[in-house]
This record gives C-alpha cells, structure tokens and sequence, in this order.
C-alpha cells in the first residue's frame, strides 16, 4: 500500500485575523487532492528570532515525513529537517528571510502569494495619492485649527489637482504594481510608466509604458506619481535615491508600500520638509516600528501608516487559499505552479 503523501500546514499568527480560519482549514481538507495527508498546526506562538519565522516543537516533529510546507515562508531549521520536503508555498509575498543557502541550493520549489495582497494595498495606494491631489492634508491641518481658509486651496498651498493631469510611474509590475496602474487607469490617469528589470513580463492592459530599470532616470523627471512597488533585491536596494528624489518636480507624491530600504528615507524628509516635493504616503520604513525620533513623523505632508496597506483579513484567506490550492492540484498533477519564485533573483 503506498504512503500517503504529506502536507504541513502552519499558518497560524499570535493576531488571529491573520491565522488560517476554520473555513480556510474546511476548504484544504475537503479541496485536497486524492492520495494526500494533511496535518495542521494551529499554534498561535510569537516569530523565532531565526529568520523571523515562526517555529514549533510540532513543526520539527512534523518536518521528517512532509513532502509539501503551506506556512509563512519557512525557518532554516525546519527546512534541514525535512530530507522529503519537495515544495514550499507561503502565504506572504516577501521571500528573502526563506532563502537560506539550503533553500538556494535545493530544487525545492518555492512558491509564494505576491499579488494575492496587490488590490488591496493598491487602494490604499490611491487614497494617499488623491490625499495630496485633493488637499486634504491642508483640509486636516484647518480642522484641527478651526480655520476657514479657501484661499489655502484656490491658491497655490493645497496645489489641488485631479488623476487625468497625471503621470504615475509604478517601479515593480508584479501583481501589486498591476493592481495599482489598473486603478490609475480606470480613473483616467494621463499616462502609467511601469518600471521592471524583465519588462516583456509587464500587463499591456494595465500600463501605457514598460522601462527597465536602467532606465528609470528617464522616466522620473515628469513623474507626477512614483509608486515603489518592488521586491527588495541588491538591484533595489536604495533605488529612489537622494540624486532620484532631486529629478522629481515640485508637485510629485511618492509613495512606497514595497520595502523601507527601496528609499532613501531621509534625503526624502529633506526634500519634502522643504517643499521641494508635495508629498510621501510611507506604509514601509527601514526601521519598523519607524522611530519616535524620526522627522518623518512632524511633517505634515508625510502620510504615514504602520505598515498596514495590505491589511484586509477576510479577502485575504479566500484568495491566498484559492492561489495555494490551485498550486496544490497544479503540483499533485505534476503540472507548473503559479508564483514560483525566482531564488537567485530573490522574488
């Protein structure tokens, strides 16, 4: 009689919105694929200090006889104990903490959920944009004062303007940055400039233009938008420049819900504390959480939230669960899988 083939399952979260709920567990266990075995650890433990994983007794004892992992990302320890680990799928869309030089030089397929948070962390994109374009920074800042002030915004303070005048340039067209220039160009936006290191992989529908990443100076100096949708790679890495920031126009809104290390931080605040830029939306920061002592905090033109756009728990598990369960069927039929990672690219 053959083995049943095993899957670990290990998505719980000390806030439990973000734990697999019992639907979710319900939709894995009667949507399994014939000849499978499924085990569900439902621990809400803190993140271990190794890879910022979460890591159970449970999970090690598991890890010997598990041929799938569905978890959030995965620790180097359980990875090494798993000699018939074959496939890894996690629920997040950041991968850099699971590629360990085990994961690196395995051929363990790994899979993750970018996209899956895209449409909701593009809605926040476009409430902090139109934030800036409609004034409302101006409009919080009268209302704390209780001042009645039109000529802030038919003068040149609020410096309004609508989607149509604008170009946005989105860095990074994965399943985030697809959501965002689909939103931008529902609303009329004047022209979307994808910017991508394969740029053949971008979505026609969503963009008006595709540039590299070397070519990205080109681009930004007409820039109205620049949304940091990216992964973080060593090409990345400090992307929006201080030399960057200084090609945008006055009137330019940045807004980075990618990583905090994408941007330089504090030629930013410079920047915008002088009005050289009309405003940032920040829901990412190369600290987290973003020091008390950071300026960032004391400008009014910075919209800043604690890395909370992609936060929508219901939606969430239903279309993480239909990417993980598409993939399982894909992977028990022997067949590609969405989202694979690229390991050497590190997204």
């Amino acid at each position: 009689m053959t083995s049943p083939r095993r899957l670990l399952v290990e998505v719980s979260a000390q806030a439990r919105n973000w734990s697999l709920p019992a639907v979710g567990l319900e939709r894995i266990t009667s949507e399994a694929p014939v000849g499978w075995e499924v085990e569900v650890l439902d621990e809400a433990i803190p993140f271990a200090s190794e890879a910022g994983h979460m890591l159970s007794a449970s999970a090690l004892a598991a890890a010997p006889g598990m041929e799938a992992y569905f978890g959030w990302g995965i620790a180097q320890s359980l990875f090494r104990d798993a000699p018939g680990l074959r496939w890894v799928h996690s629920c997040s869309a950041g991968v850099g903490r699971s590629l360990f030089p085990e994961m690196l030089q395995s051929d363990v397929v790994f899979t993750n959920s970018a996209g899956v948070m895209g449409e909701t962390i593009a809605e926040h994109v476009l409430a902090g944009v139109l934030h800036f374009l409609r004034g409302l920074d101006v409009a919080v800042a009268q209302q704390r004062a209780a001042t009645w002030d039109k000529a802030a915004f038919t003068g040149t303070t609020a410096r309004l303007r609508e989607i149509c005048e604008c170009r946005v340039v989105i860095v990074g067209t994965g399943g985030l940055g697809d959501a965002v220039a689909r939103r931008f160009r529902a609303l009329g936006a004047a022209r979307i400039i994808g910017v991508r290191r394969r740029t053949h992989l971008a979505s026609p529908a969503a963009f008006h233009e595709v540039v590299s990443l070397d070519d990205i100076d080109s681009v930004l100096q007409s820039a109205d938008v620049v949304v940091l949708a990216a992964a973080l790679t060593p090409q990345t890495k400090g992307l929006l420049s201080a030399e960057r920031l200084d090609c945008l126009s006055s009137g330019a809104i940045v807004v980075n819900v990618a990583r905090g290390a994408l941007l330089d931080e504090q030629a930013l605040a410079d920047r915008v504390s002088r009005r050289q830029i009309r405003g940032a939306v920040l829901d990412v920061f190369a600290e987290e959480p973003l020091p008390e002592t950071s300026v960032l905090w004391r400008l009014p033109n910075v919209l800043i939230t604690p890395h909370v756009s992609y936060v929508s728990p219901r939606l969430f598990w239903m279309r993480a669960l239909d990417l993980f369960l598409d993939n399982w069927s894909r992977y028990s039929r022997g067949e590609s899988l969405r989202n694979v990672v690229d390991k050497e690219a590190g997204y």
